[in-house]
């Protein structure tokens, strides 16, 4: 049994591809099911679409049907939030709701063995930080540093464990269930090493277009990133985004009037955001007096939680806002895809840096000011 959140951090539907050119016959049962009524859906994981159904009745189903052989296909039920993995290999399925197991040929019930193994741990590394995010939000500023200290721990605790799983079945099709997850966990230099490994999966359908997505995702990111790095040495983009009070206000009323300025790029739902506001604070309150200033451009959604961040956060300097989320003209005009972020411009209006945090921002304006 598989968390959607665990499967599914990097999948997005693409258009339907067969598996191969066989097909097999697929049998799939359920018993134990106490939802009497509910909806049972087959997915092609390759397409996240349905390719067959059943309701519950007297608390079992029972699908059956043609697919592609080998098809990566999973079983979900109607409100859940997560599912039986399988592969089509022709073999009738069995799956007992009530302990979450699923049996059939070898290969489905040692994916289901290595499922349940996989779910464990990482159930364990989510009940850390679930606890950590259930405690009071003063006591999970006190104790921020010792809980990075222990996530990292905890997070290669689990990745090592992830990764062990996959290594234990380079013979089979098993790791095809969990490829998607391996950028994020040990990087895509690992995810590409296994895809030239030559082993039995990586010429799967599936496989194939995870890395079709995965190469069209990492090259769009960079061509943001060169879009947002080719405003630096350029001449700032000017908008128009109101202040608190409701006042219009251009960047030009701030930006290259004879200061250095931090175009700001934030949110108060973002919590990287609040962790890095007081390095931002500090060089406010340093250098303001010697000809720096700060211009807020907001990505917030709800005025009020924007507002008051403002002065929770100590943030007195210029904000702005349009309060579009993520269709702020903001994000528009500077190609903002996530935050915090920032512009650094000199008394002339020109963009000097982008991206500056912690101490390379101290660093930066230390040089600046002396």
């Amino acid at each position: 049994m598989k968390k959607f959140s665990i499967l599914l951090m990097a999948a997005a539907a693409v258009v339907a591809a067969a598996c191969s050119s066989d097909s097999a016959k697929y049998n799939i049962t359920g018993i134990n099911v106490p939802a009497e009524g509910a909806e049972v859906f087959l997915v092609d994981q390759m397409t996240s679409e349905p390719i067959n159904s059943a309701v519950v009745s007297g608390g079992s189903f029972n699908m059956k049907g043609t697919a592609a052989k080998d098809a990566y296909l999973s079983v979900t039920f109607d409100g859940e939030g997560w599912f039986f993995p399988l592969f089509n290999d022709g073999k009738p399925v069995r799956i007992n709701y009530a302990d979450s197991t699923l049996t059939g040929s070898a290969l489905n019930t040692k994916l289901s063995e290595w499922d349940k193994k996989d779910a464990a741990a990482y159930n364990e590394y989510n009940s850390f930080i679930q606890n950590f995010l259930s405690l009071p939000e003063a006591e999970q500023e006190a104790r921020e540093e010792e809980f990075v200290k222990e996530y990292e721990v905890r997070l290669k605790k689990y990745a090592d464990s992830f990764m062990d799983m996959i290594g234990q079945n380079m013979d089979n099709l098993i790791p095809i269930a969990y490829l998607s997850n391996v950028p994020s966990l040990a990087g895509k230099e690992k995810f590409d090493e296994l895809l030239a490994s030559g082993a039995p999966f990586t010429q799967h359908p599936y496989v194939q277009d995870l890395k079709r997505r995965m190469d069209e995702s990492e090259a769009k990111m960079k061509e943001t990133t060169d879009r947002k790095q080719a405003i630096i040495g350029q001449k700032f983009l000017d908008l128009e985004e109101a202040a608190p009070d409701g006042t219009m206000h251009r960047l030009s009323e701030y930006v290259g009037q004879g200061k250095w300025v931090l175009v700001d790029f934030w949110a108060a739902w973002c919590g990287p955001c609040k962790a890095e506001m007081p390095n931002v604070t500090a060089a406010y309150k340093k250098y303001h007096s010697k000809g720096f200033d700060i211009v807020g451009l907001s990505f917030d959604k709800e005025k009020d939680a924007w507002v008051k961040a403002i002065k929770d956060w100590d943030m007195p300097w210029i904000h702005l806002s349009d309060i579009k989320y993520w269709d702020s003209k903001a994000a528009e005009v500077y190609s903002v895809n996530s935050i915090p972020d920032n512009l650094l411009i000199d008394p002339q209006g020109t963009v000097v840096a982008r991206g500056l945090r912690g101490e390379a921002l101290a660093a930066k304006l230390a040089e600046i000011f002396g």
